[in-house]
């Protein structure tokens, strides 16, 4: 079926202008949003996607237009609607729309929700190992706010992808805390270990959904922040995320001219990144514990679709 599309309390064709001029999240990318993976014609993970939803909107001071019920019936509705089993729900809120301003609109200005469904491929049952570059972090102080102001995250994902790698994993104060769009675990000597959920990273929802799986199946998990330095120490490095969800990482790429130290003041220059320019400064040694919470992940998820039957 076509990707469907929403825009408060209307069925909107995607590709067709419906979102005003003078919109908000348009302008200032004020605003929030969710992505939510259908498995089996059923939103996983609804609860915890809601609850986050919410924090970042209290975070960002945007009155809520639906209670957390309201919210889940609508996610409901857009996959019903949609007809697709295996789909990506996107869910947005922004604070409405009003004549731009960067102070708020008047109270009287509702939020706006726009929303669309997308068919997702079914998971693979073998996934090729990715290559990581490692970047320093540009993005604001407050990225556990899953709030639309992405461009840092867009900037550092490209220049990964110019430089033939999947993901950037990005640096702040000499550690290796999260990648773009996803967050980053990595293993060592049979332990795991992963940022823990400060103001830094974002508290993705795999992420705390794989933190349970690894406890269930008695992995060892250390939530800290791992030194850049402590790199060549890694056995293994994998990705979590609602549309990643847990993928396998065989190499680190770094440019040279691209220094992970702390982000200096002085403007940088505009550069160009090809793959003849980085040197891959690691190799993962041993992916058997990846592939191991890999294959109980989508266990976990036939069996919770199952559930349902």
């Amino acid at each position: 079926m076509s990707v469907i599309g929403y825009f408060n309390g209307q069925w909107v064709d995607p590709a067709e202008p419906c979102v005003p001029l003078d919109e908000r999240g348009h302008q200032f990318g004020d605003g929030v949003y969710e992505v939510i993976r259908a498995y089996g014609g059923r939103p996983f993970l609804l609860e915890w996607h809601v609850e986050r939803l919410f924090q970042s909107l209290e975070a960002l001071r945007i009155t809520p237009p639906f209670d957390p019920d309201g919210c889940k019936a609508l996610i409901r509705k857009l996959l019903e609607r949609s007809g697709e089993s295996e789909a990506a729900i996107y869910i947005q809120v922004t604070r409405g729309s009003a004549v731009r301003n960067h102070l708020f609109p008047e109270p009287s200005v509702v939020a706006n929700v726009s929303a669309t469904v997308r068919p997702v491929p079914p998971t693979s049952p073998e996934v090729k190992p990715g290559r990581l570059l490692l970047l320093p972090d540009e993005r604001w102080l407050n990225p556990w706010i899953k709030s639309l102001n992405l461009l840092p995250n867009v900037m550092a994902k490209q220049t990964a992808h110019d430089a033939g790698a999947d993901e950037a994993l990005l640096v702040r104060d000499g550690c290796m805390i999260e990648a773009a769009s996803s967050n980053v675990w990595f293993v060592q000597n049979g332990e795991l270990i992963t940022a823990p959920a400060d103001r830094y990273i974002l508290a993705g929802i795999t992420r705390r959904f794989v933190l349970e799986l690894a406890r269930d199946l008695g992995i060892p998990v250390r939530e800290e922040k791992l030194p850049r330095e402590r790199l060549a120490e890694v056995d293994a490095i994998f990705l979590t995320g609602t549309l990643t969800e847990v993928y396998p990482i065989g190499s680190v790429a770094e440019h040279p001219d691209i220094p992970c130290t702390p982000v200096s003041a002085a403007r940088p220059a505009a550069r160009t990144v090809t793959p003849e320019q980085v040197q891959v400064v690691w190799t993962a040694r041993d992916l058997e514990l990846v592939e191991r919470l890999r294959t109980a992940f989508v266990e976990r998820v036939r069996a919770w679709v199952g559930s349902f039957a």
